[in-house]
């Protein structure tokens, strides 16, 4: 009998299961330098830059793999990275 892997059954089932933990590298956004283009936003593969309470965008690190697209996304130096400290 063959088992059949990777089958989700249930849309949204992401969320269930955070992913931060995989990263090797973590981003770090300075609020202060970010000029709200969105481009980090747009870019995210994982949907880990979110929109804060006071409208400026933050790292949902319970998701964030660390793949770096937004430290090459952002224009103005915004998001920087350094080696995850676990």
């Amino acid at each position: 009998m063959t088992t059949i892997g990777a089958i989700i059954y249930e849309a949204g089932s992401s969320r269930n299961n955070k992913t931060g933990s995989w990263r090797v590298f973590v981003p770090t956004m300075d609020s202060d330098k970010c000029i709200m283009c969105e481009n980090c936003f747009i870019f995210c593969p994982d949907s880990s830059i979110i929109e804060g309470e006071d409208g400026k965008f933050k790292i949902d690190y319970d998701y964030c793999k660390g793949c770096l697209i937004c430290v090459e996304e952002c224009p103005v130096d915004a998001i920087t990275s350094a080696r995850e400290e676990k």
